[in-house]
């Protein structure tokens, strides 16, 4: 959507006002199936949450440029719709991942499939406007609308909610997995008054708001800025908001591998934690500071990569604190963290 705005915009006559509502409505529905979504993975398995979830936003996503046609309100409604998909990505995925990977990989795990996330959205923002130039704007909804189908028939095969259901594992892989990881027995009641009188659960909240609302802001304006500002064109804009998503992907896997590092050499945790969030938050307040005094575009491409770069030093920090603070709840602790940063 954050390229396809601009045709849409332009064909449809939309303000800059109506351009950030339909950018916004997305998280109306994002926000609603947080906490449902965590509890869902609990009681049935992230893996049909995920796929549940993923079939819900591609089918949202072939559809908006019909809504788009049929006016603003449909188009509000079906961007809602497919932030309702999205919603029980998080938690399922951070379900899946407590059940799977053992304390002392875990910041690396996170990192690998965070940058999957960012590869997502290179390769978005690198095909859009190539679609956008030789089939319109629609293309782009249809084309990665019908990618969802694909994804689902491979993970309805091959994935495993966790690795008691994994027929093909080997016994001493399956073993050596339960040993390490602190997630085993499915959540049955959950403490809500004890997770919200905490003050690490709150810290998260605080962070997740600090962090999302950069993240978020870049990730739907990013190709509008270059646009009407640094005054690229449509595939020049698109083309340039790779750059920090790529940048992303690389520098999470690496403050994944340095943060895992320092676990096994003896470094606390709760420290390890620290030193990648404040990485997470003073590199892009930074970077993102120095664009005021930026004339160059090519510095200005450079300073969102840098940005973004350090940003994806979260993912070993905060992201990875869910399940150090409440391994049977990270699901739930993510879910409810975003939640309520959503509704702050």
């Amino acid at each position: 959507m954050s390229i396809a705005i601009l045709p849409m915009a332009s064909e449809f006559h939309w303000s800059p006002t109506t351009v950030g509502l339909i950018q916004s409505s997305f998280f109306w529905g994002y926000l609603l199936t947080q906490v449902a979504g965590g509890i869902w993975a609990d009681t049935v398995g992230g893996k049909s949450v995920l796929g549940f979830g993923v079939v819900w936003w591609s089918i949202a996503t072939a559809l908006t440029p019909i809504a788009a046609k049929l006016g603003l309100p449909f188009l509000l409604v079906v961007r809602a719709f497919m932030g309702i998909g999205e919603g029980v990505a998080m938690p399922a995925m951070n379900n899946i991942l407590s059940k799977w990977v053992p304390v002392s990989e875990r910041s690396r795990s996170l990192a690998l499939v965070y940058s999957g996330m960012y590869l997502g959205s290179v390769t978005g923002l690198a095909f859009s406007p190539m679609l956008i130039h030789k089939f319109g704007w629609p293309s782009v909804f249809y084309s990665f609308g019908s990618l969802g189908t694909v994804w689902f028939s491979l993970w309805l095969n091959k994935a495993h909610s966790s690795p008691r259901e994994d027929p093909e594992l080997l016994p001493q892989e399956k073993k050596l997995i339960l040993c390490n990881c602190t997630s085993k027995e499915p959540v049955k009641s959950i403490p809500w008054r004890l997770i919200l009188s905490k003050s690490p659960v709150w810290a998260l909240i605080v962070s997740h708001f600090c962090h999302n609302w950069g993240t978020f802001i870049l990730l739907t304006w990013m190709p509008t800025y270059y646009h009407q500002v640094l005054k690229f064109n449509l595939t020049e804009s698109g083309l340039l908001s790779v750059f920090p998503w790529l940048t992303m992907a690389f520098s999470a896997n690496l403050g994944g591998w340095i943060a895992d590092t320092l676990v096994s050499r003896g470094v606390s945790v709760t420290m390890v934690r620290k030193i990648m969030q404040t990485i997470g938050f003073l590199g892009p307040a930074f970077f993102l500071t120095q664009l005021k005094h930026i004339d160059s575009p090519a510095m200005a491409v450079l300073c969102m990569a840098c940005s973004q770069g350090a940003d994806a030093f979260s993912q070993s920090g905060l992201y990875s604190n869910h399940q150090d603070i409440a391994p049977r709840y990270s699901d739930l602790g993510m879910m409810s963290s975003r939640f309520l940063w959503g509704s702050i």
